[in-house]
């Protein structure tokens, strides 16, 4: 993904959102994202009148004749149930619905994210937010000793801010983020044509890194535990520059 998001591709997602095509952090992203841009919500609004219209006055088609014997011979339905009153069918209709319903939230208990994933999960929606947005950042510099400032007093205290030029990773910007409801800072650079976003997070918030995913929807993810912090760098750039711009940020002074 490039630096921002176009605004084809925003709408796509408020398709999708109507639709309920998206997980329920993409869903939350585009809901916010919706509530602070018009067009967006705008978009929504003019594809649930569009369904809403084709519901209302598009006639529903007919079955053809013997589509539901044909069903039910797929599916197994015996031979002496076919034929049936139309109670029966529905059951069945009813029991396929509840039998997929049971089997999609079994899924989910089973997969869903703990902890750990859990904040993953929100720095990569925290990032896929800043690249929809017009601005990836609050505060747009390539001066750490201007980034660095603009935090006081909007966080209990400013982050650690390193110049990487040098290493091919400028400074951006930066901007605050929220991580279970805790305000956290965001640091943006930028490696060619791809931004990083690395925020720092109160350790307590953080959970065991050992169970951190190294990449989640094509973003990929370093950790690592520093003065009672856990930094987290979340990119679509490669894995080995991701893993150079963690190991740079670590070693080079401020």
């Amino acid at each position: 993904m490039t630096v921002s998001a176009t605004p084809d591709d925003a709408n796509l997602l408020v398709h999708a959102y109507v639709d309920g095509e998206l997980d329920p952090a993409h869903a939350l992203e585009v809901e916010r994202q919706m509530a602070r841009d018009t067009v967006l919500a705008a978009e929504r609004a003019r594809v649930e009148t569009l369904q809403r219209l084709i519901r209302e006055r598009l006639p529903r088609e007919r079955a053809p004749q013997g589509l539901t014997r044909r069903i039910e011979a797929a599916i197994g339905v015996p031979q002496a149930a076919r034929g049936a009153s139309r109670p029966p069918w529905r059951a069945l209709a009813a029991s396929v619905a509840f039998a997929a319903f049971l089997a999609s939230g079994s899924t989910w208990f089973a997969l869903r994210p703990g902890p750990t994933v859990t904040v993953a999960d929100m720095v990569v929606a925290n990032h896929l937010r800043a690249l929809m947005a017009p601005q990836p950042t609050d505060v747009a510099s390539s001066d750490q000793h201007t980034v660095k400032p603009w935090f006081v007093g909007r966080i209990p205290e400013s982050p650690r801010v390193v110049d990487l030029s040098p290493q091919g990773f400028p400074l951006v910007g930066g901007r605050i983020d929220v991580i279970g409801r805790v305000p956290v800072p965001t640091l943006v650079y930028r490696r060619r044509q791809h931004l990083i976003s690395l925020s720092s997070v109160p350790s307590s918030a953080s959970a065991i890194l050992e169970a951190v995913p190294r990449a989640i929807a094509g973003y990929n993810i370093v950790s690592w535990t520093d003065g009672g912090l856990t930094y987290w760098a979340v990119s679509d750039v490669a894995p080995s520059d991701l893993d150079s711009f963690a190991k740079d940020f670590r070693t080079v002074g401020p």
